[in-house]
């Protein structure tokens, strides 16, 4: 079945305090955002009609505009309330959720100043991230690399810096993979183009904890779980040549959730006790049958 294009939808869009109707929802092609990358967004998901951590999203969405030099012009706790009231709008239980920020079309050329900040919450049900995903995905390594943190503002959540994330990511599709994995700037192994990863070695877990990653909702949530079962949490540097004495492997964000990894190019993982446990435990926190 062929999705329905996101510009032709049903349904209205909370944007710049109003709801309007989504096909209507437009903004001029001269938008500075557009051509300069300085958008920055997040993605919340809901779950049995709540939004799953809500607040650590907005105050990332508003952290991440400061990086890119500019204020939202809303309150978190405004921010808040348009997602819950998108939410309610929508009619759905369980969605996904893209508050957005951009700067707007008032004066073009690399200066910003002038321009007006928008920022726009959309809302539609989306699925699991990945086909049969306990079975586990296959990765490929990408070509691109995660830079350095003093080439880009690499904790802001901003649109310019995914474009080697689309990059990679169509080119393992075309090799017939799941998704990448990225290296970084010192050749650690960093993250996918949409996740984070683990890897598990009888109870220890290990996952990267690069200075160029962007702080994972998801990826602290896990954390989290994985100590309230009692493993060993290792947070540090993780090479390629280690990758092939793990046992088990899984990535994890917001649209991922817990999705294990059979295969990182040619290495092999078996989706196993701990993957399983982890991605029931998440699976129950966020429809609120556990807490932390």
């Amino acid at each position: 079945m062929i999705e329905k294009a996101y510009h032709d939808r049903d349904g209205q869009i909370w944007m710049d305090g109003d709801f309007i109707d989504w096909r209507e929802t437009k903004v001029h092609v001269l938008t500075h955002s557009l051509h300069y990358g300085s958008a920055v967004f997040e993605g919340n998901r809901a779950y049995n009609g709540k939004i799953f951590r809500l607040e650590d999203h907005t105050n990332r969405l508003i952290q991440s505009a400061k990086l890119m030099g500019y204020e939202i012009p809303y309150t978190a706790e405004q921010i808040n309330k348009a997602c819950i009231d998108t939410l309610a709008k929508s009619g759905l239980d369980d969605a996904y959720m893209r508050p957005v920020a951009w700067r707007g079309s008032e004066m073009m050329g690399v200066a910003s100043k002038n321009n007006k900040i928008h920022l726009a919450i959309a809302c539609w049900f989306w699925g699991s991230y990945f086909e049969d995903k306990m079975k586990g995905i296959r990765l490929c390594i990408a070509d691109w690399k995660r830079p350095a943190p003093d080439t880009i503002p690499c904790k802001s959540k901003g649109a310019g810096l995914y474009m080697i994330c689309t990059l990679s990511k169509d080119a393992a599709a075309a090799k017939g993979y799941d998704d990448a994995l990225m290296y970084d700037y010192k050749g650690r192994v960093a993250e996918c183009t949409g996740a984070h990863i683990f890897f598990i070695r009888g109870n220890e877990i290990h996952t990267p904890t690069c200075d160029n990653l962007l702080d994972g909702i998801t990826h602290d949530t896990v954390l989290k779980l994985a100590a309230k079962r009692g493993y060993k949490i290792f947070k540090r540097d993780i090479y390629p040549s280690e990758m092939e004495h793990f046992d088990e492997c899984f990535v994890t964000g917001t649209a991922a959730e817990v999705t294990p990894v059979r295969e990182i190019e040619g290495r092999h993982y078996t989706p196993g006790d701990v993957c399983h446990a982890l991605a029931e435990d998440y699976d129950n926190l966020v429809r609120g049958k556990i807490s932390l």
